[in-house]
């Protein structure tokens, strides 16, 4: 997604994307709903982004180069005509001076000041609802206050038993899935048509990603011995015998590292882009990516451990192709020595709004 913005020439470009009157005037305004798409000669999209009255610039989660607006004449129009792919669904926000803003002509959200932005092309998510910035997600009612000896610190874990609970599906950076997705709706919903068995969702927020997500194994010696005897004794319906570990990113890496560690706990992963190309050494880097592919974990399955009785379901996002050999290497090597794997590829960079509908797929696929 290069960090440019094409030049529109004339009003009639605006018109182009279903937008009426003066660009400016109070009747343009009025019929502004953004972001909004017209073919381009590639295959791909040009989406037209709006911002009123100030300068400002657009920020995706999938890329950390922000996109700078256009004027409009001397108008109070500022604008972003974008290159896109087909098939991306993506998360973005508006950056006015120290600000961040989500965008007030577009009524789909994550959180606050986030929104989400759908190429036409792009894939349904089934039982994901429509959430604009302003409405507030429901919680769980059922909260733990976590005290944790292994690793420092207290934290709130919120559980919920989605069609009065089953097996536990412990969603790494819990907070994000809770506060910014609606996780819990989603599935709710996805249990109620039979697409998800009942559940119960434990969303774990994480303190610090790369200490607890990549380093050791301190962090699944905690769930096994403090975080699930506290979900146990909460009163909510929880089988912590086919716990299903869910994690994207470095989650995604933690999720099948514990597979490896912890056979006894995790049999079941779904893991969404998960960063495999991390050794002790990458993020140092200058390009942590460039190292060896498939990284530490690919080594560790290169020694042939036996998988068998593992099932894990991997996605990644078709405009990751940085991390797409990574992935692969993984893939393949988990299968060769014995687990039952899934494999897919989302309509997404390396963004939360794309792997929503991977999260619910992969999670019903990994209880069989």
């Amino acid at each position: 997604m290069p960090p440019v913005t094409e030049r529109i020439r004339t009003e009639n470009d605006f018109a182009a994307f279903g937008l009426g009157g003066a660009p400016g005037s109070d009747g343009f305004w009025a019929s502004a709903r953004t972001p909004a798409s017209v073919p381009a000669g590639d295959g791909g999209w040009t989406t037209l982004f709006l911002w009123r009255g100030s300068p400002a610039s657009i920020v995706f989660e999938s890329c950390p180069e922000p996109v700078p607006l256009r004027r409009w004449r001397d108008t109070d129009c500022w604008y972003a005509a974008v290159p896109l792919p087909g098939r991306l669904r993506a998360t973005y926000q508006f950056l006015v001076g120290d600000a961040a803003c989500a965008d007030p002509f577009n009524p789909v959200g994550a959180g606050m000041d986030r929104s989400l932005a759908a190429t036409p092309d792009a894939p349904a998510q089934p039982h994901w609802p429509v959430v604009g910035p302003d409405d507030v997600l429901p919680l769980p009612r059922t909260r733990l206050r976590w005290d944790s000896a292994r690793l420092g610190g207290r934290r709130t874990v919120r559980v919920h038993p989605a069609g009065g609970g089953g097996p536990v599906v412990l969603l790494l950076d819990g907070d994000d899935w809770l506060y910014l997705h609606p996780a819990m709706t989603a599935f709710d919903a996805a249990v109620a048509a039979g697409a998800v068995e009942p559940v119960t969702l434990v969303f774990l927020p994480a303190k610090d990603r790369a200490a607890e997500f990549a380093a050791g194994s301190e962090l699944w010696e905690a769930v096994r011995d403090e975080l699930l005897p506290l979900v146990a004794g909460s009163g909510v319906t929880a089988d912590t015998d086919r716990l299903v570990a869910v994690g994207q990113s470095l989650g995604g890496l933690s999720a099948v590292t514990a597979a490896l560690d912890f056979p006894e706990l995790v049999s079941r992963v779904a893991c969404q882009s998960g960063s495999f190309w991390w050794t002790p050494d990458a993020p140092d880097g200058a390009d942590p990516l460039s190292g060896p592919v498939g990284g530490s974990v690919a080594a560790r399955l290169r020694e042939q451990p036996d998988l068998t009785g593992l099932r894990v379901a991997f996605d990644v996002g078709e405009h990751e192709p940085r991390m797409l050999p990574h992935c692969a290497r993984v893939e393949a090597l988990t299968e060769r020595a014995g687990a039952t794997v899934r494999v897919s590829r989302s309509a997404s960079g390396h963004d939360r709004a794309g792997w929503r509908h991977a999260l619910l797929r992969d999670v019903a696929w990994a209880l069989g």
